[in-house]
């Protein structure tokens, strides 16, 4: 290292850094391109029901690119703060920096930038991700985070996630994130079958399912708020300033789509027990494609299905036999015995 004329200890470059989650943005560029491909085929239908159709279409993708894209956001819980801290061990400089703290549900990103950018005759830009999901092993990325020689205040955030740490972050934000992150899965798996059961003659099961979505998402965010409670919170110092923690964007656009989910399945149920038939006409489903099923608000409740009974069927009508195939009596009572005709 001191052949290369630099401070101990010695420090790679910073890694190049993007302006956003490359994951988040996949999720949303696939979805942006399933919303094109529907609005290239819209022109074909007709009616009023071309701007039912778009609205359908563009709730169904916003839900599922929020429940996917919040899934394996960093932003559950974040911070921020601009501070004078130490730079490198060993070394006396201090910088003036911008620190970060995004945690996620499967893991912590920390960044930090140099206010200016070039300080010290380096370039302070920083974005440091460390992962407890399954098959990660955090402490094993936080020692190979030593072994590069980060800088000190990203090895200190780091160092607060770790297992061993007295702050016990580590263990109730990997607990939180696997039962968030699991429960988000289920309401993924929920609109896609909210999506299933509004394109057949079932519409009633599509409120339950999306009903069902919502429950689950405002779930996910019950098993975070309360996982990461558990424990007091755990002061981070650094240099002259505290970072203080709160919920993050994934947070509320997640308590945003539940609630949003909560009433369109009630809705759905409210509406269907009233205006079936508009309902149905919202969905482009027409009254015949389901005349062997009866949704009855009285039996059962809101969304009850019940078969017609024989009793509801129409009545068999006799239909008489024509003329020809009718036998004639060959005569009639009083003229029997002149014609002879045998009985």
């Amino acid at each position: 290292m001191a052949a290369f004329g630099r401070t101990f200890p010695f420090y790679t470059g910073p890694k190049p850094t993007f302006p956003m989650d490359t994951t988040s943005a996949v999720i949303i560029i696939i979805f942006l391109t399933a919303l094109v491909t529907f609005i290239v085929i819209l022109p074909g239908i007709r009616g009023k029901m071309r701007l039912f159709w778009l609205l359908r279409v563009v709730t169904s993708l916003f839900i599922g690119a929020v429940i996917l894209a919040v899934n394996f956001s960093s932003e559950w819980s974040v911070g921020q703060v601009n501070t004078n801290t130490s730079y490198k061990a060993f070394s006396s400089s201090w910088i003036s920096a911008d620190i970060g703290l995004q945690v996620g549900l499967g893991g912590v990103n920390i960044t930090i930038t140099g206010t200016p950018v070039q300080q010290l005759n380096e370039t302070i830009n920083y974005n440091e991700e460390f992962i407890w999901r399954l098959g990660e092993n955090y402490a094993e990325e936080y020692a190979k985070a030593l072994e590069k020689g980060l800088p000190d205040p990203v090895l200190y955030l780091a160092e607060k996630f770790t297992p061993r740490s007295p702050c016990g972050l580590h263990r109730q934000y990997r607990l939180a994130g696997h039962y968030a992150s699991a429960t988000l899965w289920v309401a993924f798996l929920c609109w896609l079958l909210t999506n299933v059961m509004f394109s057949m003659p079932v519409l009633v099961y599509g409120g339950h399912m999306l009903l069902a979505t919502g429950i689950f998402q405002l779930l996910a965010l019950l098993f975070f708020s309360v996982g990461t409670s558990l424990t007091p919170p755990c002061p981070l110092r650094l240099g002259t300033a505290v970072l203080l923690t709160h919920h993050g964007p994934a947070f509320w656009i997640t308590l945003i789509t539940g609630l949003l989910c909560v009433l369109l399945g009630l809705a759905m149920g409210v509406a269907h027990r009233m205006q079936p038939h508009r309902v149905k006409a919202f969905f482009n489903q027409s009254v015949e494609e389901d005349h062997m099923l009866d949704w009855s608000p009285e039996e059962g409740g809101v969304l009850s299905p019940r078969y017609r009974s024989m009793a509801d069927s129409p009545e068999p009508q006799d239909i008489p036999l024509s003329e020809a195939a009718s036998p004639e009596p060959c005569c009639k009572e009083e003229h029997c015995g002149e014609s002879g005709c045998a009985l």
